[in-house]
């Protein structure tokens, strides 16, 4: 399937890479917090532009031809490193550090800064719903159902402020290829969105034995 990568680099490798991209996104990151937040004066910005672009050329140096993709090892550890809510090389995604249990379930604990404004002082409602989507397919992935998103129902009870939140999932029931999970999102007063969701195994991976199926969210 275009866009999963084998390749066989070792534990040590993938935890030097980790230790080198995880501080710079973070730092791109900070970037695009202070970018909306900023009150220095014009001078400064253009200053502060030029000197971005300066940084930005030097990456485009040498890059992929295109995204990044799920890479993953023989051992079968995944790298989705370029996803928008959990990619460790995306400062645009979220910092959410998803933990997962075999029997069907993942959790997340993470803070939502301005980046992720909807209405004023609130989590913006495509936010919601892309990292409740990525929940429900980390517990259907964990507990061994992996699929790819059929539906996707949200209900919004109340605004989600920005701020420190969890978002939980767990698989419901599961029946051949399709796997039906919910899950929610919540502040320190209770849940603010929940959802359930139909995640499908794909054709192409049907036929692939579990050895060789890669945990695609490690």
């Amino acid at each position: 399937m275009a866009g999963y990568v084998r390749d066989e680099i070792t534990d040590d490798e993938l935890d030097r890479q980790k230790e080198l991209y995880v501080p710079f996104t973070e730092a791109v990151r900070a970037l695009v917090d202070a970018t909306i937040r900023t009150e220095v004066d014009d001078d400064e910005v253009r200053a502060v532009q030029a000197e971005v672009e300066a940084l930005t050329e030097r990456l485009r140096r040498r890059q992929l031809a295109g995204a990044y993709g799920v890479r993953f090892s023989s051992n079968g550890r995944g790298r989705p490193w370029g996803n928008p809510v959990v990619g460790i090389r995306n400062p645009a995604a979220p910092p959410v550090l998803v933990e997962r249990d075999p029997a069907g379930k993942a959790w997340a604990s993470f803070h939502l800064g301005a980046a992720f404004e909807g209405p004023p002082g609130l989590v913006h409602g495509g936010v919601s719903a892309m990292v409740l989507d990525q929940l429900l397919g980390e517990a259907t992935g964990a507990g061994g159902k992996p699929g790819m998103t059929g539906t996707l129902t949200l209900r919004y009870r109340r605004g989600t402020p920005l701020g420190d939140l969890r978002a939980e999932a767990w698989i419901e029931r599961s029946e051949g290829i399709k796997t039906w999970a919910r899950g929610h999102l919540m502040d320190a007063d209770g849940v603010t969105v929940e959802a359930e969701g139909l995640f499908i195994l794909p054709r192409w991976a049907r036929e692939r034995t579990e050895p060789e199926n890669p945990r695609y969210f490690e």
